[in-house]
């Protein structure tokens, strides 16, 4: 399945700003970044609720926001991408020239 996660996390302090950071380490474990606070990552159920425990572990929720949305799949018929940045797929065949 495929698992939107965005998050905004208060950096008015050092610890909110060393908080993001391990946000979005934690994010880029599962997924790629595909703006500054949103990731997208495929997933199963096992690696959903992981990511689910992992982020509500480092978020503070009185002064932090966190949402994770499920993409209804074929993602690729749900979602129009438009700039710079596109999404690589790794489980598929990579051309290499």
């Amino acid at each position: 399945m495929w698992i939107v996660v965005c998050y905004d996390v208060n950096t008015e302090t050092k610890a909110g700003r060393k908080r993001l950071r391990r946000v979005a380490q934690v994010c880029k474990n599962f997924g790629q970044r595909v703006q500054k606070s949103v990731f997208e990552c495929q997933v199963d159920e096992m690696k959903h609720e992981d990511l689910r425990r992992k982020l509500l572990k480092e978020v503070k929720l009185e002064q932090d926001n966190l949402r994770l949305y499920r993409l209804t799949e074929p993602r690729d018929k749900r979602v129009e991408e438009y700039g710079s940045t596109r999404t690589v797929f790794y489980d598929e065949e990579t051309l290499v020239v």
